[in-house]
């Protein structure tokens, strides 16, 4: 065993490929983006097999039967979600590698089993005797025998004693409620002194741990839950990278592999703590196990968080504050929590580890040494929000388990830490480390239930069709969708095709027919309409027949199926008649901007540099949205640059040319682009137009629908530019008579204003200039105090006498203390206010308290300031009567109010 224990990680990440690929002929098909683009039931790539999920379903064929790869995995939210296990113990993660072989109908569990006994014994060098199979026991619900076929093959290598039978929980794995399903046979690992193991398989002991999954699909569960055999056999297989490669280099801890020591010695330099330091004289302290030491507990939380983060925005995932954006903050500030509560770390530093994980993965993952400064940047931002926030969250966390503790209950109410969650943005992992560390308990149920509640409000009214999960759909030939490039066309001249069926409530009918208000997806045997793909929305029409209309609101494709989404407007359709197909005219509107979206995106680079690119784009008929990485915003004379450059192709009436080539090919043409993330089969679309340079051309692949030649677009002009997230900025345009429409609207809205202004259109921008100077100095002068200078006025009596807190008019020191003073010797005990400077960016807070409410209640005027002024970004402090504090953040004014307020409720209560 000592031989193979000097393997790194990525030796063992090489040898699986080389066994499979190099040995046994599978295809090397490289990792999908941990962003699922083209499925919407995930939210990240959770699986090796996600990218072959269209291969099983029977909607997508390959020029392959065999692969292997190792695949990004993030499993944290949704039905998949190791978040809370990950630093308790040392095998669960957020993100890991899952090294797998698939077989799409080629050999089975004969050829899966012998080969996983060879790679693992012959190559790797694994000791049998520590090997236990598990394989499926069988169900009568299902109507299901046990799968004494793999077991009689595992007898090949193994005893009976290690050979266990396994429930269908743990042994029929299903792609979701319908679809591909089989047995599966799990390998485990016994790593007990004494080789006792064999209770503790599928028990979750560190002790004896699942490192291989083999899968055997030869079954589908249709819409009403029965099982059907398949008429192909497959074989889906998984291991975790981060478990055998703990295995091979003889390791209790997966954290003790050479794929996470290097961070945790980065984050013990950034700490100034050491990890294991509770180790045995002698003993690998990376290979502890105790869940008790919190300091490295932490560690190991920030270690796999680390990487999450570093490899899901390198593919495109940002944190947010809904869907996989929203787990992805919740990771980072789980992180962030963990590293200032145990390991004192004071300050960001998570943006700090992003250098040594693109160092020692980007090797097998190059995307990321190419974003290694923006996800850096990334996370930075976020560390610096999350930074406003957590002081604040804290505070109000101490002062909730104090009442607890005075009150004598025992647990914290799901609804107190959902709204710690929400309204502070402090993670509930972090509000129960603290609680039970204060000797708590938390209400988890009814933080899941408050938690629930928010998401479905969130997510208000309508659910999109979908028909993702519905397999044995008939293909369509849609080849005829870009044929239509007029909208002239006579009824006779339209497409000819016949009805197969339709989707309705997530099922395939193919008898009966509709009726007037029927709502479904019809499928034809051809079409004329674009399925929506590639950022392109569906078509709209309808389909006409001899004995009724049905309208088509939408267009969707599901594998090789096109679903044309609507209601039957009057009359009746049947299976098998014949309709045609009338796509309506903004299918014209489409094409104009789909290709000024790529002229959109060449001038981009010739105005801002080869830097740029693309981060997604929607085409619909009224407009064009492009996402593109830059780190500023675009200025407005870089905008109007753009513009003409973009209308001046237009002008030039370039052709706009199509056709198919092979990938590889494709991929070879000067100057081509493709869209990272996205999937490209074997055979691409390229679209090409001649660039604003002599010789120049703008090649991109792209599956969509284009005009003829660029004349056909019209006009192009740009409606607004804005930032979405980190690094990534947002343009949205208009063409053709979208375009004229909204240059007649800024003219009419120009000439009103002159109007308004007494002025030619012309001199609009300079008297609207003159005016703001005029109103800056009408702020700046003297009040005189008043009432009349105050806004969102707020008093409240408390046990100390009456407090008021209010806004002033105009930032100014003197007018503001002389306001308190006034206020003061009306009666007030404590007043407090707060004044904005909105173009300066900047903000002034002045707290007065009597020397009666110091004495008798101890309330100071520098407390008060002090907790108030980190909500506007700033700082500052006075004596117990008088204070003054400075803010940058003149936005959050009103927030800093409420603060104040909360602030002198709670300690005059």
């Amino acid at each position: 065993m000592s031989n193979v224990q000097t393997k790194s990680g990525l030796q063992i990440r090489q040898e699986f490929i080389d066994f499979f690929v190099e040995t046994h002929s599978h295809a090397n098909v490289v990792s999908s983006s941990l962003l699922p683009a083209d499925d919407p039931t995930l939210l990240f790539a959770n699986a090796g097999m996600n990218q072959f999920k269209p291969i099983f379903l029977g909607t997508e064929t390959r020029d392959y039967t065999r692969a292997a790869n190792t695949q990004k995995c993030i499993r944290a939210g949704g039905k998949h979600n190791d978040l809370e296990d990950v630093g308790r113990d040392c095998y669960h993660h957020t993100f890991f590698e899952m090294l797998g072989n698939w077989s799409f109908g080629d050999y089975f569990k004969t050829e899966a089993i012998d080969w996983a006994w060879d790679l693992l014994t012959n190559v790797w060098g694994l000791a049998p005797e520590r090997l236990h199979a598990t394989y499926f026991e069988g169900d009568a619900g299902d109507g299901l025998e046990a799968d004494t076929e793999a077991r009689d093959l595992w007898r090949k290598y193994l005893p009976d004693a290690r050979i266990h039978t396994g429930n269908k929980k743990d042994n029929f794995w299903e792609m979701g409620e319908t679809g591909p399903c089989g047995p599966c046979s799990e390998i485990h690992y016994d790593a007990t002194e004494d080789l006792s193991g064999g209770p503790l398989v599928n028990a979750d002991s560190p002790l004896v741990i699942e490192i291989w999954n083999l899968v055997f699909i030869q079954f589908n569960r249709d819409a009403t839950g029965a099982l059907e055999p398949l008429p192909a056999q497959h074989v889906d297989t998984g291991m975790g990278l981060e478990r055998v490669t703990k295995i091979i280099q003889g390791k209790k801890s997966n954290y003790a592999s050479d794929l996470f020591v290097p961070i945790l010695e980065a984050i013990e330099e950034l700490s100034g703590k050491t990890y294991g330091a509770q180790a045995a004289d002698g003993a690998d302290r990376y290979d502890v196990m105790d869940d008790d030491d919190l300091v490295d507990v932490a560690m190991r939380v920030i270690a796999d968080h680390a990487r999450t983060l570093t490899f899901g925005i390198a593919d495109g995932i940002l944190p947010g504050n809904a869907g996989r954006g929203a787990v992805l903050r919740a990771i980072l500030r789980r992180a962030a929590g963990f590293g200032r509560q145990h390991l004192q770390i004071q300050g960001t530093f998570l943006h700090k580890l992003v250098g040594v994980i693109v160092e020692h993965f980007a090797g097998a993952f190059p995307e990321l040494a190419s974003r290694k400064e923006y996800v850096t940047g990334v996370i930075l931002d976020e560390e610096n929000a999350f930074a406003q926030t957590l002081d604040r969250g804290l505070q109000l966390l101490e002062c909730q388990i104090e009442q607890h503790r005075t009150q004598g209950e025992t647990t914290m109410s799901g609804e107190t830490c959902f709204e710690l969650h929400a309204t502070f943005g402090f993670p509930f992992t972090l509000t129960k480390l603290i609680a039970e560390k204060a000797g708590l308990g938390v209400d988890e149920a009814g933080f899941d239930d408050a938690m629930q509640a928010h998401q479905a409000a969130s997510r208000g009214e309508g659910d999109t069709f979908k028909a993702a999960q519905i397999i044995g759909l008939p293909p369509t030939d849609d080849s005829g969708k870009y044929a239509v490039t007029r909208l002239d066309t006579s009824e006779s001249e339209l497409l000819e095709a016949r009805v197969l069926g339709w989707v309705i409530e997530g099922k395939f009918v193919t008898e009966g027919e509709l009726t007037e208000g029927d709502e479904v997806a019809v499928i034809l045997d051809a079409t004329q309409f674009y399925g929506e793909s590639g950022g392109q929305h569906g078509d709209r029409g309808t389909l006409l027949s001899p004995r009724g209309v049905f309208t088509v609101e939408d267009t969707k494709v599901a594998g090789q199926a096109v679903l044309h989404v609507g209601r039957m407007r009057h009359g009746t359709l049947a299976i098998g008649a014949a309709v045609r197909g009338q796509v309506c005219e903004c299918r014209m509107d489409v094409m104009r901007n789909h290709t000024a979206t790529h002229l959109l995106n060449y001038a981009l680079r010739e105005v801002l540099g080869e830097e740029i690119h693309q981060a997604g784009s929607v085409v619909e008929c009224s407009r064009l949205r492009f996402d593109f990485t830059n780190n500023a915003a675009v200025t407005a004379d870089q905008l109007a640059h753009v513009e003409r450059i973009v209308n001046e192709i237009i002008l030039a009436n370039r052709a706009v040319e199509t056709c198919v080539m092979d990938l590889d090919e494709a991929k070879q043409l000067p100057g081509v682009r493709a869209v990272f993330g996205e999937k490209y089969g074997q055979e691409v679309r390229v679209v090409s137009v001649a660039g604003g340079k002599v010789g120049e051309e703008i090649i991109e692949f792209c599956g969509g629908t284009h005009v003829g030649s660029t004349g056909g677009i019209g006009l192009f002009k740009i409606v607004s530019e804005e930032s979405v997230a980190k690094g990534i900025r947002r343009i949205v345009a208009v063409t053709g008579n979208e375009a004229v429409k909204e240059i007649q609207l800024c003219d009419e809205i120009l000439k009103s204003a002159a109007a308004l202004l007494r002025v030619s259109p012309g001199d609009v921008p300079a008297r609207i200039e003159a005016l703001q100077v005029e109103i800056k100095k009408l702020k700046k002068r003297p009040t005189g105090g008043g009432a009349s200078s105050l806004a969102n006025e707020v008093s409240f009596e408390t046990s100390a006498g009456k407090v008021v807190i209010a806004r002033f008019g105009v930032m100014d020191p003197g007018a503001m203390r002389n306001q308190c003073d006034q206020l003061r010797q009306q009666g007030a005990a404590a007043v407090f206010l707060a004044a904005a400077d909105e173009d300066a960016g900047k903000v002034m807070l002045i707290a007065m308290v009597s020397d009666e409410t110091v004495k008798a209640a101890g309330f100071k005027a520098g407390d008060w300031v002090k907790h108030t002024a980190p909500v506007v970004g700033g700082g500052g402090g006075g004596k117990p009567t008088l204070a003054q504090a400075g803010g940058k953040q003149p936005e959050k004014l009103n927030d800093a109010l409420d603060a104040a307020a909360a602030f002198a409720k709670e300690a005059l209560a």
